[in-house]
């Protein structure tokens, strides 16, 4: 698991899509700090199903970072 304290762009040769997943959320407090988690679940070929694969937390600053980086990523998204 990761609270996420700061995007950065980065190049890639790969550019591919990967399989659909199902993605949970929750929202609570910690130590008075607003959170924001997000879990990916293993796909359905995975031998444990409705394993948690990957955990990212965002605080209030990297959700206001990765509104821009979706507003810039998708033009009009927030219109």
């Amino acid at each position: 698991m990761a609270l996420i304290s700061e995007f950065q762009s980065v190049s890639s040769d790969t550019q591919r899509v990967h399989g659909p997943v199902t993605c949970g959320y929750r929202t609570f407090t910690a130590d008075g700090q607003r959170i924001l988690q997000l879990d990916t679940y293993g796909s359905t070929e995975r031998k444990i199903l409705d394993k948690i694969s990957q955990s990212i937390q965002l605080d209030v600053a990297s959700a206001r970072e990765l509104l821009k980086i979706l507003e810039e990523a998708f033009p009009g998204l927030t219109r």
